[in-house]
Parts: structure tokens; sequence; C-alpha cells
């Protein structure tokens, strides 16, 4: 007979929360809260430690006496805007980081692409610096050629003329050679034919 009564004293104890909660909006409200931040996948596992507080300060609601219903009610809002807070801080940090280390990410594939794009415009650069030095190298070539070949036909032109003018010189010689014959026998003629000379 004891133990019935302990028995029906143990569930009235259990059941007593429950009803009061029931009975009690800003109890259901706040656990409303509780579950909506606990069925957000993204929030799983964040908090837990100000998610159980609030629990706790949820149920210490529930199980208040009316004298002490306002104070359980003041701390049970303040636990539970405590879980959200912390909820969303640690979700805006973890977004911060992710955010971070996608800045990161991308400052260096933009330091690799500008790399690589240093590399591709100092290759450009080099070859166009080659093909230039080529490009003057062949002209220097080709000048000196010219200058060789010009040389080569000035000294042609001065080994023909040379020669032109000893030729020319030796005409003139034979020229003046043969007009000194031509006077001197021009001269015996004249001298042959004076009169009184003999025949």
């Amino acid at each position: 007979m004891k133990f019935r009564v302990l028995l029906a004293c143990v569930l009235l104890a259990l059941a007593l929360p429950q009803a009061r909660a029931a009975d009690n909006p800003d109890v259901a409200a706040l656990r409303q809260r509780l579950v909506a931040l606990d069925a957000d996948p993204v929030a799983a596992g964040i908090a837990a430690l100000e998610r159980l507080q609030a629990r706790q300060a949820v149920d210490e609601l529930a199980a208040a006496r009316p004298r002490q219903r306002e104070g359980a009610l003041q701390v049970a809002q303040w636990r539970v805007e405590t879980a959200e807070v912390a909820t969303r801080t640690e979700l805006a940090r973890r977004e911060l980081d992710r955010l971070e280390r996608e800045r990161a990410d991308l400052l260096v594939e933009a330091s690799r692409r500008e790399a690589a794009r240093a590399r591709q415009e100092a290759e450009r650069l080099r070859i166009q610096a080659q093909i230039q030095a080529e490009e003057a190298a062949r002209l220097r070539e080709a000048a000196e050629a010219e200058a060789m070949a010009r040389q080569e036909a000035e000294s042609v032109l001065e080994g023909v003329s040379a020669r032109e003018a000893a030729r020319l010189r030796a005409a003139r010689q034979r020229a003046e050679e043969l007009k000194r014959q031509e006077e001197e026998l021009l001269r015996s003629l004249e001298a042959g034919d004076t009169p009184g000379t003999p025949r």
C-alpha cells in the first residue's frame, strides 16, 4: 500500500512540470526556440554548453512555483538568447574562417596566374630580343660583306686604272717616239733636197 502511494507521488511529481509547461506559453515558446536551434543541421554541435544551460533553465521555469516564475522566466529567456547568440556567433566565425580561406586560396591562385603571366611576358621579351639581336647581326654581316665587296671593287678599279695609266703612258711615249722619228726623217729629207747638193 505504501509503495503504491509512493509511486503515485513520483508520477505526479514528474507529470506536474509537464502540466505546468503546457499551461505556460513562455515555456512552450522558449522550448520551440531551442528546438529550432537543434533542428538546424548547420548549427549541429555548436554552443552545446549554452544549449544545455538553456534547456535546464527552461525546465526550471516549467517547474517553478508562481512566486518564482518571474525570476525563472528572466533566467530562461537569458539562457535561450545566450544559446542563440552563441550559435550565431560561432556560425559567423566559421563563415568568416571559410571566407578567409577562400580569400587566401584566391590570392594564391591570383599570384600563381600573375607569376605565369610574368614568365610568359619574360619569355616573349626574350624571344623578341633574340630576334632583334639576330636581325642586327644579320644586318651587320651584310654591311660588312658589302663594305668588303666595295673595297675589293675599289681595289680592282684602282688596279685597272693603274694598268690603263701605264698603257696610256706607254702609248704616249710611243707616239712621241714616232713623232720624233718622223721629224728627224723630215729634216733629213729636207737636208737632201737643198740646192747645190750633188744628187
